[in-house]
C-alpha cells in the first residue's frame, strides 16, 4: 500500500472500536494518521445491547452504530471479512488471513471478547450455538424455525443469559435457564434478590434450574420427542432441542499472546493507565484488555478506555482509566432489575437495610458504611424506581439520610436527589462517562434538545438507562437559563403527542414511516410507535391489525387481548351498560365450559373469561360474535365501560333511566382510542351505586336533568371527579361529552389520564369549561365533527379480524408447530382453574 503518513491500524470493529474511532475523529487523529480498522465480522459495528431485539425485527440494520460516510468523510478505512491472525511486534507488522499485510506505527487491539463454552461433551452438535453476534442469532433463528423443535435450554444465569432466554421466548421455545452457580447473576444479585429474579422469571413461563453442572450433551435417535439430552454431574438429565451457551466471555487475547504482550494469569492484554500494553506503540481496549486485573465485561468501561486511548494517541495525557462503575439497571424478560456497588454486602463492618414485599415480588437492599452515612451498594428486584437516586448517592460518596432505610421504603416521602441537588461533577451517563457539569456546558453552547445534548455529549446512547435523568438535567438548565421547555415525546420526535396529534390531522398523515420522514428521525422506539398508532386510531379508526399498523402496537394490541401472568389471555366481551340476557350468559358459559377458561364478574359490570392460549383466541371470538358479542377493548388506551345502576325502570328510588343512557353511551364510544383508559360511570339517582364521581365521565340523574362530572379515577391514586356541567337534557349531555373527550384526545401527553391532564391545565376546571360549554376556542363544531367520524367508522375490532386470513396468520404460539404451549398447566381452584405455581408444576411435570 502507498504510504504518506504514520499508520494507526486498529483490529476490532464492535463497539468499543468503533467508539475509538468516533474518539479519534473528535481528536483529529485522521489528520496525523491513515487509519485502518480491521473486522473479522462481515458488517460494520453494531449495537450488541440490544442484540435480543433482533429476533423482533430480524433487521440488522436497525442494530447499525457506523456511519460509513462518516468514516470516509474522514478518510478512515474499513476493512471488512478482515481477520488478523498474526501480530509481529518486531517488524510492526498485522497479518489477515485473507493474505494481506498492514504495516503499522500506532496499533490498537480491541478484539474485545468470545463467548466462553464448557468442555462438554457433545457441545458441538448443530443444535448448540453461541449467543454473541447477528450470525449467531440467525443460526439460533435456524434452528428454532426447524420441524418438530419445541423447546431451547440457556446455559448460564447471567445478564447475557437471561438475554438469551428472552430471544427463545421470543421464538415460541419452550424454555429452560441452567445455572452451575446456586443463583440467577451472581456477579450483581445477592442470594435473596437472585432468588427473587428466579421466580419473577419462572412466572413468566421460563424453568430455571440452578446449582446444575452439565456433564455431556447426547445426541437423541431419530424419532424421539426431542433432539438432545443434557446429563448433569447430579444424574439427573433434560432433554431439549436446542441449546444456546451463555455462560459469560473469555478475553480475546490470542494476539497478544501470539506476539508476545504481557498476559494477565486468567487471561487479557495486560493494560496500564493509558491504555498501553507492555510495548508502548500498542494499545489494548474493551474486552480483551486486563487493567488492574480486572476485565469489565460491559460496554461503559470499554467507552471510557476507548476515549482515553484516543486521547493518549492525541498527546492529551492527562486524563487516565481509573476503573469503572459497574452498577447497571436494566429490565430482564419484563423484570425490572438494579444493581449497585458492593450488592453483596462484603465490605467490612457493613450495614444492609432490607425491604422485601413477597405479595407485590419487590426486593430492595440497601448496604452502607458502618456509620450509616455513605451507601456502598444495592440490589433492586421488582422495582427500579429507585435506582437513579441511589445511584447519585453512591457515585458522588453524598451523605445519607439519618434513616437510610427511607430511600427504599414504600409510601415515605424520601430525600430527593435532583439534579439541581447533584454536583456538576456527578456522573449522568456511565456508559461514556458524561458528568452533569458538561451537559450543563452544552446546554449552555446552544444544545438545547435531547437530540443536541446526544450528539455533543454522547449522553444516553449507550444502554439508555441515564436517558430520564440526561431529560431532567436538560431541562432544568434550560429553566435556569431562562428558556421555555417543550415536551417532546421522545429522541425520535422532537414534538410533544399533543404537536405529533396536530401534525397527523393537518397533513392527513396515516402511516408511522410518513410521521417519521416528515418529522422525525432514526427508526422509532417503543415510546413513539405505540403513541403514533394510538393518534392513528383516535383520528382515522383504522383497524390496529392492518399492515401499516400492526407494526405499531404493544403486546396487548398486537393480539386483541390482554396478557396474563402465565402467558395466557384474557377474553372480554362487551356488555354495554351491563345489561346481558339469559342467552348471551348461556353463551358466555358454554364458551367457558368448551375451552377450559376462568371466569370472573368484573367491577365494569362485565364477565372475563381467564385463561386463553393465542391459538385459542380467534375460535373463541368467533363463538362470541355468532352470539352477537363485539370485542370489550379490555386490551386497549379506550373506552372500557359504562357501569350503571338499574335506574327508574326497577329502583324506586330511580329518578331517569340510567340503563338506557348507559347503554347509548357504551354503543356510541365504543370505538374511541385515546391516550390512556376511559371508563363512565350512569346513575339513576343521588344515591350513586354506580360510582359515577369516581370515572372519567360520570353522569348522574336528578329531577331536574343529568349532572355531567369529569376527571374522577380510582386505582392507586383515586381522584373525585368535579362537576362539570348540571341540569343537562340527554342532546346538550352527549354534546358536551363528545366535546370534552375529542379535547381530551387532542391535548393530553401520552399514557395520561384525564385526571393527571385535568390536574396539568392551566386554568383548571373553569377553562375546561369555557372550551366545551362556552366554544372559547371555536372549537366545538370540529371537535363534534371528529366524534362523529369516529362513531360512524366504528367496526368490531375482533369480527374483522376473524374475517381476514393475513390477521389470523398471528395467532400461533409456536412458528413452527400446530402444538399449544405445553409449559401452560391450571390446576383446579374453586371448581375452576388457576395458572400452576412453579412448584405445582414441577409435580405435575415429574
Amino acid at each position: 500500500m502507498l504510504i504518506s503518513k504514520p499508520q494507526l491500524i486498529v483490529i476490532g470493529n464492535g463497539m468499543v472500536g468503533h467508539h475509538f474511532i468516533e474518539q479519534a475523529i473528535e481528536h483529529d487523529l485522521q489528520h496525523r494518521y491513515d487509519i485502518h480498522v480491521l473486522s473479522a465480522e462481515n458488517r460494520p459495528a453494531y449495537d450488541r445491547v440490544y442484540l435480543s431485539s433482533y429476533f423482533e425485527h430480524k433487521d440488522a440494520e436497525q442494530l447499525n452504530l457506523v456511519d460509513l460516510e462518516a468514516y470516509a468523510a474522514a478518510g478512515i478505512t474499513l476493512h471488512l471479512d478482515e481477520k488478523v491472525t498474526e501480530l509481529n511486534a518486531e517488524q510492526k507488522t498485522v497479518s489477515t488471513a485473507a493474505g494481506h499485510l498492514y504495516p503499522y506505527d500506532l496499533l490498537v487491539i480491541a478484539t474485545g471478547s468470545y463467548p466462553f463454552v464448557p468442555p462438554i461433551e457433545g457441545k458441538d452438535h448443530t443444535h448448540c450455538h453461541v449467543y454473541r453476534t447477528i450470525d449467531d442469532l440467525d443460526a439460533i433463528l435456524a434452528v428454532a424455525q426447524t420441524p418438530h423443535v419445541k423447546s431451547g435450554v440457556v446455559v448460564g444465569g447471567g445478564l447475557l443469559g437471561l438475554e438469551a432466554a428472552k430471544a427463545l421466548v421470543t421464538l415460541g421455545l419452550k424454555t429452560y435457564v441452567v445455572e452451575f452457580a446456586p443463583q440467577l447473576m451472581g456477579v450483581q444479585l445477592d442470594a435473596a434478590g437472585g432468588e427473587l429474579l428466579k421466580k419473577k422469571i419462572e412466572d413468566l413461563g421460563v424453568t430455571v434450574l440452578t446449582g446444575k453442572n452439565t456433564q455431556a450433551i447426547i445426541e437423541n435417535a431419530a424419532g424421539s420427542d426431542t433432539f438432545l439430552t443434557m446429563q448433569f454431574t447430579d444424574d439427573t438429565t433434560l432433554d431439549t432441542d436446542l441449546i444456546v451457551f451463555s455462560a459469560g466471555i473469555r478475553p480475546d487475547d490470542s494476539l497478544g499472546r501470539q506476539a508476545g504482550l504481557a498476559i494477565g494469569q486468567r487471561g487479557g492484554i495486560i493494560i496500564n493507565n493509558a491504555c498501553q500494553t507492555n510495548l508502548p506503540d500498542v494499545y489494548a481496549i474493551g474486552e480483551c484488555a486486563l487493567w488492574d486485573n480486572k476485565i469489565y465485561g460491559l460496554v461503559a468501561p470499554g467507552y471510557s478506555m476507548a476515549k482515553i486511548c484516543a486521547k493518549q494517541i492525541a498527546g492529551q495525557s492527562g486524563q487516565r482509566f481509573e476503573g469503572a462503575d459497574m452498577s447497571t439497571k436494566l429490565k430482564l424478560m419484563g423484570v425490572d432489575v438494579g444493581s449497585i456497588g458492593d450488592a453483596q454486602a462484603r465490605t467490612k463492618d457493613s450495614l444492609s437495610f432490607i425491604y422485601q414485599n413477597p405479595k407485590t415480588g419487590v426486593y430492595k437492599k440497601l448496604v452502607t458504611s458502618s456509620d450509616s452515612k455513605r451507601l456502598l451498594g444495592a440490589v433492586l428486584v421488582g422495582d427500579t424506581e429507585d435506582y437513579g437516586n441511589l445511584l447519585q448517592l453512591f457515585l458522588n460518596d453524598m451523605d445519607l439520610p439519618a434513616q437510610p432505610e427511607s430511600l427504599i421504603l414504600p409510601n415515605v416521602e424520601k430525600p430527593a436527589m435532583g439534579v439541581d441537588n447533584l454536583p456538576d461533577t456527578a456522573t449522568i451517563c456511565s456508559c461514556y462517562n458524561v458528568s452533569k457539569g458538561a451537559i450543563c456546558a452544552s446546554v449552555e453552547q446552544g444544545a438545547m434538545t435531547l437530540e443536541a445534548i446526544k450528539a455533543c455529549t454522547k449522553a444516553s446512547t449507550g444502554c439508555g438507562g441515564c436517558s430520564q435523568i440526561v431529560k431532567d438535567t436538560l431541562v432544568s438548565q434550560l429553566k435556569k437559563l431562562g428558556f421555555e421547555v417543550k415536551n417532546h415525546l421522545c429522541e425520535h420526535f422532537p414534538y410533544s403527542r399533543q404537536e405529533l396529534y396536530h401534525l397527523v390531522r393537518v397533513e392527513n398523515i396515516h402511516t408511522f414511516e410518513e410521521l417519521l420522514a416528515k418529522h422525525g428521525t432514526g427508526h422509532g422506539c417503543e415510546v413513539c410507535k405505540p403513541t403514533a398508532g394510538s393518534i392513528f386510531a383516535s383520528c382515522w379508526n383504522e383497524h390496529v391489525l392492518d399492515k401499516p399498523l400492526v407494526g405499531l402496537q404493544d403486546s396487548n394490541d398486537y393480539y386483541l387481548g390482554n396478557i396474563q401472568k402465565d402467558g395466557t389471555y384474557s377474553v372480554v366481551p362487551r356488555v354495554t351498560g351491563g345489561e346481558i340476557n339469559a342467552q348471551k350468559l348461556i353463551v358466555l358459559g358454554e364458551v367457558a365450559r368448551d375451552f377450559g377458561l376462568y371466569t370472573k364478574i368484573t367491577g365494569g359490570q362485565r364477565v372475563d373469561l381467564f385463561g386463553a392460549r393465542i391459538e385459542q383466541l380467534p375460535a373463541i371470538w368467533e363463538r362470541l360474535i355468532n352470539a352477537g358479542f363485539e370485542s370489550g377493548h379490555a386490551y386497549g388506551k379506550s373506552l372500557r365501560t359504562v357501569k350503571s345502576c338499574v335506574g327508574s325502570t326497577w329502583c324506586r328510588y330511580g329518578v331517569d333511566d340510567s340503563v338506557g343512557l348507559a347503554i347509548e353511551l357504551e354503543n356510541r364510544y365504543k370505538g374511541l382510542r385515546s391516550p390512556h383508559k376511559i371508563k363512565f360511570g350512569v346513575s339513576g339517582c343521588t344515591r350513586e351505586c354506580a360510582e359515577a364521581q369516581g370515572k372519567d365521565i360520570g353522569i348522574i340523574a336528578t329531577e331536574n336533568g343529568w349532572n355531567l362530572y369529569v376527571c374522577g379515577n380510582a386505582g392507586m391514586r383515586p381522584r373525585h371527579a368535579e362537576l362539570f356541567a348540571a341540569d343537562l337534557d340527554k342532546a346538550t349531555l352527549i354534546q358536551y361529552i363528545d366535546r370534552f373527550l375529542m379535547f381530551y384526545v387532542r391535548t393530553a401527553d401520552r399514557l395520561q389520564r384525564t385526571s393527571v391532564w385535568r390536574e396539568k391545565i392551566e386554568g383548571g376546571l373553569e377553562y375546561l369549561q369555557n372550551v366545551v360549554i362556552h366554544d372559547s376556542l371555536n372549537l366545538a363544531a370540529e371537535l363534534e365533527q371528529q366524534m362523529q367520524y369516529i362513531v360512524n367508522t366504528y367496526e368490531c375490532e375482533w369480527k374483522a379480524a376473524i374475517s381476514d386470513a393475513e390477521k389470523l396468520k398471528r395467532f400461533k404460539h409456536f412458528v413452527n408447530s400446530e402444538q399449544p404451549d405445553s409449559n401452560i398447566i391450571f390446576v383446579p381452584e374453586r371448581d375452576q382453574i388457576r395458572p400452576a405455581t412453579v412448584e405445582e408444576k414441577a409435580l405435575i411435570e415429574g
